[in-house]
């Protein structure tokens, strides 16, 4: 494939994402288009071009529509990017339990496929903010904490 595609041809546009933690909503972006897909090298050219623009550009072009939630109020800080255009069924100030309906999976921001970003900062001063460890608790399997693998999938339920 050379050419870009709509994002509506992936399984993943347009389904639920839900709160992967409970806390209180921080900031939110919804309004950002969903951009085109691009999946081989030639059509990855424009995408890799636009990079220092975007970066000079700040959140809203790299994260795109998003979702901040604060597990604390001094943090940390879940950030769920990507997000789809006209999407987001939360607002700041909004209280959230993990499995809430927050929004839908998109191809907003900096973002070549649709697809869900999730991170933890220590803070929302995005150049600054340093990751925080994430862990997943697997409450159906086994009760006990864990760390998908690169390229592993999986369900909340």
């Amino acid at each position: 494939m050379l050419a870009t595609e709509s994002p509506e041809v992936f399984v993943g546009f347009g389904a639920p994402i839900l709160a992967p933690a409970s806390g209180i909503v921080v900031a939110t972006i919804d309004g950002e288009r969903d951009h085109e897909a691009r999946r081989s090298q030639v059509a990855l050219i424009p995408y890799a071009l636009s990079q220092a623009r975007r970066i000079r550009e700040g959140v809203r072009s790299i994260a795109g529509n998003h979702v901040v939630i604060a597990l604390e109020p001094t943090g940390p800080f879940v950030l769920i990017a990507h997000l789809q255009r006209g999407s987001l069924r939360v607002e700041i100030g909004s209280v959230v339990k993990v499995g809430e309906p927050i929004g839908s999976c998109g191809n907003s921001g900096n973002s070549t496929q649709p697809h869900v970003h999730v991170q933890v900062t220590d803070s929302t001063i995005w150049p600054t903010a340093r990751g925080r460890p994430i862990v997943f608790e697997r409450l159906q399997v086994d009760g006990g904490n864990w760390l998908p693998r690169n390229g592993e999938t999986f369900t909340a339920s």
